[in-house]
């Protein structure tokens, strides 16, 4: 079997002995033709694709989970050239969609890719998965109860597909999907006991590649740090730089606290600027919690007062062990308690900030 011009084909008297074939496909030839181009669709083809309760959106087009196709040429898929981001939901409302739509383009911008949409059309778009992707899951009784009937939307814009090459100019024009599921934070007792954390990198190890300011689909890094933490029984990896110090999780932010004042690494040194970070930094302030920005070397973060994690999934998620050392106590500590409780208020229902939030 052979490609010709983006079609596979087989010689006349070949057997088809593509594995993924479960039919004979249609095919069409003429005497003097003796190359039977083969047309394959979709339900010829045995897909491997796990059953995930979600809706999916590709260039516009909605469909369920399980029907979702992009085609084996995009660059998302064969090189990670793609940029993306996490939303979440608080009643099925979007929370701080703006600040995420707008590092989706400065990621954009940062490695060359023009978004296909603007800012107005991805909000319809994404509020459109999330209206359709409503009760698409049986409630998770460990689940923490800001969590409970909740969705996650991925936003992914790739380059495109085109012809086999590392050269961008090869991309015909940006594939958008978005993928809304029901959301899978850390349970209850993660907020309530803490967390385990393991340091990756640092001195001699494998440099992570990309740009860390640009959240983009280059992910091999990351993907070996989980592991390595998972490994050793830990929720979160922590990416070393060259110096030992700690810069962010694998898909979160850092904070130490020490002497009841925060510490978390600058963005200059190379992290990505992350919006949940961003409003605990807002929240500290109100409360007057002090703040230092500096680099955060690992014996640092192993001898702080408390320490925990921000994301979007995670908001702010309470670490009690860093390698095999606990963290103070062990135990989730006033500091971080005091600046969830505070972000749960903020967050509340999402379009409804002050709502009586669920406690931890």
């Amino acid at each position: 079997m052979d490609l010709h011009n983006g079609h596979w084909s087989h010689r006349v008297g070949e057997p088809a002995s593509d594995p993924l074939v479960t039919r004979t496909p249609h095919c069409g030839h003429s005497a003097s033709d003796s190359t039977c181009h083969l047309l394959v669709s979709s339900s010829d083809l045995e897909v491997k694709i796990p059953t995930v309760n979600g809706i999916v959106s590709i260039d516009g087009m909605v469909v369920p989970a399980g029907e979702a196709r992009v085609s084996v040429f995009d660059r998302g898929f064969l090189y990670g050239d793609s940029v993306y981001e996490v939303v979440r939901t608080y009643d099925l409302a979007l929370f701080e969609l703006g600040l995420h739509l707008a590092r989706l383009a400065s990621s954009a911008e940062r490695i060359a890719l023009s978004l296909p949409w603007t800012a107005d059309r991805f909000d319809r778009e994404v509020r459109r998965v999330v209206e359709a992707s409503r009760e698409a899951d049986a409630p998770d009784p460990a689940a923490a109860p800001w969590n409970l009937g909740e969705c996650s939307v991925r936003i992914v814009v790739t380059r495109g597909s085109g012809e086999l090459g590392l050269d961008p100019g090869l991309a015909v024009e940006p594939t958008v999907v978005l993928i809304a599921v029901p959301l899978r934070g850390p349970p209850l007792a993660a907020y309530r006991e803490g967390v385990a954390a393991w340091p990756f990198g640092g001195p001699g190890a494998p440099r992570r590649g990309g740009d860390p300011a640009a959240k983009t689909g280059e992910h091999l890094f990351h993907v070996l740090a989980v592991r390595e933490a998972r490994a050793h029984g830990a929720q979160e990896a922590l990416l070393l730089d060259g110096a030992g110090s700690v810069t962010e999780g694998a898909s979160s932010n850092v904070f130490a606290v020490r002497g009841g004042a925060l510490e978390t690494p600058p963005l200059g040194v190379g992290i990505l600027a992350g919006v949940t970070r961003a409003v605990v930094l807002d929240i500290a302030g109100r409360l007057g919690i002090p703040v230092r920005e500096r680099p955060l070397p690992l014996a640092g973060l192993e001898s702080a007062d408390e320490a925990f994690l921000t994301s979007t999934v995670r908001e702010v998620l309470p670490v009690v062990r860093v390698g095999d050392r606990p963290i103070g106590p062990a135990a989730p500590g006033p500091v971080t308690r005091r600046i969830h409780a505070a972000f749960r208020e903020a967050a509340g229902g999402g379009h409804k900030p002050g709502k009586a939030p669920a406690s931890v």
